[in-house]
């Protein structure tokens, strides 16, 4: 069984509430007008790509790294634009969604056509893509990845224990007024919390007020809840291929059987899971929560968005030093001015030997 045969496999065990690969992809519109934002997150991914680029063609021994996602400076709102994202819709209904980089062992590298095939025409290059060892689609991420960890990981552990003193404060100065049978559901709830529990426990905290005691025993479950709300919240950054997405990438592997995966870039280290892992994981619903949450983002147009735990892949750069930044004056029509943030330079130290085994390739 060849690599796409064993996706295939894999895809018909999705939940189809998850994602049908037997209905074709909706053709989107272009979108009218860009934001300040949007580029700046389009030079940040841009940036990311060429930092990956850079670091596998400085480090890696008897390997390649070539550009070959389809791409443009062209925003919405710009001449040309338009024809620019039609052509791109056209090319993932043929070919599906092109990987942002291919990885080749270098005797199969073609000097000829150099390090950038993205604007190649694809007729010309379908043979050659097929002998790539690996697609590696570069996703970005505006964190500091070791600084967040620390941080959400002290969060979580100081409301854990805050939550549980004041469940010992309310069981030992109040259990007197929680043993009468109408407040004994709280007494049970109580006791009922613990490690494995905390993370699904959910109540109404009583509004009890006729008293000063019962008054502060209703501020304490206050207390208590918001702490164990703050316990239950998704504590890690994540690598996010959209569930729309799937399908696309899904085509590409169908037509060039060709390995792929996700590489998220911090702005201090870096992380990669395999496509088959992600297809994997979905079908395993025991390891929702822990190791991935299926969610819509708010920040990418309220889009299904597969969040997969970093601490559950790859690390595949150990360091990342951050790049140069500048403020970058963009003019659109009618004289509509945006001002957007570049990036220039930066070193990605890459863990050769873990990204050779998430890619599992070996020296030529």
């Amino acid at each position: 069984m060849n690599y796409f045969e064993t996706i295939r496999e894999i895809t018909k065990l999705i939940p189809t509430t998850i994602v049908d690969f037997t209905i074709q992809r909706e053709r989107t519109s272009p979108p009218t007008q860009a934001s300040s934002n949007f580029i700046t997150n389009k030079a940040q991914g841009d940036w990311a790509e060429l930092l990956i680029f850079r670091a596998i063609n400085e480090t890696f021994e008897g390997f390649v790294a070539i550009r070959y996602g389809k791409s443009d400076d062209l925003v919405a709102g710009e001449k040309g634009f338009d024809t620019f994202y039609n052509s791109f819709q056209d090319e993932l209904n043929t070919i599906g969604k092109r990987p942002d980089l291919l990885v080749f062992r270098e005797a199969d590298f073609r000097k000829d056509i150099g390090y950038d095939i993205s604007n190649l025409e694809h007729s010309t290059i379908e043979d050659y893509v097929r002998l790539a060892v690996a697609g590696l689609e570069i996703r970005s991420s505006a964190f500091l990845i070791d600084k967040y960890e620390a941080l959400m990981q002290n969060r979580t552990q100081s409301n854990l224990e805050k939550a549980f003193r004041i469940k010992a404060k309310i069981i030992s100065e109040y259990s007197d007024i929680l043993k009468h049978p109408k407040k004994k559901k709280y007494l049970d709830i109580l006791n009922s919390i613990n490690e494995e529990t905390i993370l699904a426990v959910s109540f109404r905290r009583p509004s009890w007020n006729s008293t000063d005691r019962l008054s502060s025993l209703t501020n304490l479950f206050r207390e208590m809840k918001e702490a164990i709300k703050i316990v239950q919240k998704r504590d890690y950054l994540s690598i996010t291929p959209k569930v729309e997405d799937l399908k696309v990438v899904y085509k590409w592997i169908e037509k060039f059987n060709v390995p792929h995966f996700y590489f998220q870039i911090f702005f201090d280290k870096a992380y990669g899971i395999a496509f088959k892992e992600i297809l994997s994981l979905i079908i395993d619903s025991d390891k929702e929560g822990e190791h991935y949450e299926i969610s819509k983002d708010i920040k990418n147009q309220n889009k299904t968005t597969i969040k997969i735990n970093t601490r559950k892949t790859h690390q595949v750069a150990y360091k990342i030093d951050e790049p140069e930044h500048k403020s970058v004056r963009r003019e659109m029509g009618r004289g509509r001015l945006l001002f957007y943030v570049s990036f220039d330079k930066g070193t990605a130290y890459l863990d050769v030997d873990s990204i050779k085994n998430l890619l599992n390739i070996q020296n030529t």
